[in-house]
């Protein structure tokens, strides 16, 4: 079949990316023919599928956080390869001539830029080409002051990823969101001899201004904080790459006839998840940080999640452990009991012992997610719901919107219920009862896969994306959500977010 499809240029093309004639062709019937729609039985509510932390847990979660953090047991990771352009993505507009835009976003913008926490690196990036910032924000000049923000010019700010970019002001200059992210993780994942482990994801093109910062600001936060930060980064790699066709079914070539491929989205990351070799790793978006004023909670509550997921452990180790041949009856019920209310799996009805403690044993042996929820407020992104199986019953996930049949009024009507939004606010448990790594790709649902209609260079085209790293990529782990406080959440998803106060100076 491969054959029939690809011709040998196309598979030395595959070859080069590492990836299979057979995965290709996978894929080609996935674009051609889309998997059903992920089937909400209903939204996780509180007491439903989202737990509550009581004040009196608070203080044997924090210490379970703290004997994991002194042990090293604690690893931040962060996707941090998207650009910045959609932040800008109005602004950019105003720059094309055919495009235009609204001149009304521009002098809002130029009427707040005292307030922008970049405003000093964009003076000084206008006064090398001898214009004065002030002078031009005053006489209404936005197409010169975006030039010198967005530009190749100047700091290029749209190219650049958004971990680069200033997203607070201090009394000693501006920090980016990178720099956020090492402050935070000495508050979270820091060892018993200060070392503070952090893994990016970024891409290609901006690793080397990343290593770049890091050596120009690491060692200014170290001393100021009594850290030492222990920092790696991974690129997405070109074996997660997917095909994309035309709207006739065809595979997309470039203007010489070879086959192309694109990335797969930030599902493709569980990949990079696997190869950290991590124990408990802390995952969060690059753009969800708060100031040094409005921090405590997010450590706080990142402790606290972080004490669930060891608690959680130790019973799923605890059962594991014990689950030998020829188990009790008094044992597999006490088990049951566990992966029931703790874990939400329903034991098969009927089964004989022997059965039981398979499936027992194959339900605790899987990564462990613990996932943050905040109130719904509309914000774009997946939310906790309970999914029908293929087989029978239900499981927890975070699903998005573009997962589900919007042509379903019934789907729709759920949908519509939720009641909280996952932030991108997991605690994760990646190795099993003995210790062990698990091999996280095979807790993947491979068929949790998104056609989006998108167009590139003007063509139209269906393009395959991967199942994303909290939805999909992680359908077969333990999930747990926990309810947390608004204050743990203030994404930046656009420029004028920046202007919130939860981002400006007190």
């Amino acid at each position: 079949m491969a054959a029939q499809q690809f011709s040998e240029i196309d598979l030395t093309v595959l070859r080069e990316r590492g990836v299979s004639a057979e995965e290709a062709e996978r894929q080609l019937g996935l674009l051609r023919r889309p998997p059903a729609h992920v089937r909400l039985d209903r939204p996780c509510t509180l007491g439903d599928g989202i737990e509550a932390i009581a004040p009196r847990e608070v203080p044997d979660l924090l210490a379970r956080h703290e004997a994991a953090a002194r042990a090293g047991r604690l690893t931040k990771f962060v996707p941090a390869s998207g650009a910045a352009t959609r932040m800008f993505q109005d602004l950019l507009e105003l720059l094309d001539a055919e495009r235009g835009g609204d001149p009304a976003l521009a002098l809002e913008l130029l009427s707040e830029i005292p307030r922008l926490p970049f405003r000093e690196h964009l003076r000084d990036a206008l006064a090398r080409s001898g214009q004065d910032l002030d002078e031009l924000a005053a006489g209404g000049a936005f197409l010169e002051i975006l030039g010198a923000l967005l530009g190749p010019g100047g700091l290029d700010f749209a190219a650049l990823p958004k971990g680069l970019l200033p997203f607070h002001s201090y009394r000693e200059g501006s920090r980016t969101a990178f720099e956020e992210h090492l402050v935070e993780a000495a508050g979270t994942v820091r060892g018993a001899d200060g070392t503070c482990r952090l893994h990016l994801t970024v891409s290609p093109e901006h690793l080397g201004r990343f290593r770049d910062l890091l050596r120009e600001a690491g060692p200014r936060h170290e001393r100021r904080l009594g850290a030492r930060f222990d920092v790696s980064f991974s690129l997405q790699k070109p074996s997660t790459d997917t095909i994309a066709v035309e709207p006739d079914g065809k595979p997309l070539r470039d203007g010489r006839g070879r086959l192309l491929l694109r990335p797969s989205g930030h599902g493709a990351l569980i990949e990079n998840l696997n190869d950290l070799g991590g124990d408990v790793v802390l995952i969060k978006n690059i753009d969800n940080v708060q100031p040094d004023r409005l921090r405590d909670a997010t450590l706080e509550w990142k402790r606290i999640l972080v004490g669930r997921l060891v608690e959680i452990e130790a019973l799923v180790r605890r059962y594991a452990t014990a689950l030998e041949p020829g188990a009790g009856p008094a044992l597999l019920r006490e088990a049951e009991g566990f992966v029931r209310t703790r874990l939400r799996r329903e034991s098969p009805a009927g089964a004989e012992d022997e059965a039981r403690r398979r499936w027992l044993l194959d339900a605790l042996s899987r990564p462990l997610r613990v996932c943050g929820g905040v109130r719904n407020t509309g914000e774009p992104g997946g939310c906790p719901f309970w999914v029908r199986e293929e087989g029978g019953g239900t499981s927890l996930q975070i699903v998005d919107s573009a997962e589900v049949d919007r042509s379903s009024a019934a789907q729709r009507a759920i949908l519509a219920t939720s009641t909280h939004f996952n932030p991108v606010d997991l605690i994760c448990g990646v190795r099993d009862a003995f210790g062990r790594p698990f091999d996280l790709r095979a807790f993947v649902n491979p068929d949790a896969v998104i056609v989006a209609r998108k167009f590139q260079a003007g063509r139209e085209l269906l393009a395959l994306e991967r199942p994303g790293l909290w939805n999909g990529a992680m359908a077969r782990w333990n999930t747990v959500f926990v309810e947390v406080p608004p204050a743990t959440f203030t994404p930046v998803k656009t420029v004028f977010d920046l202007l919130r106060p939860e981002h400006q100076p007190a």
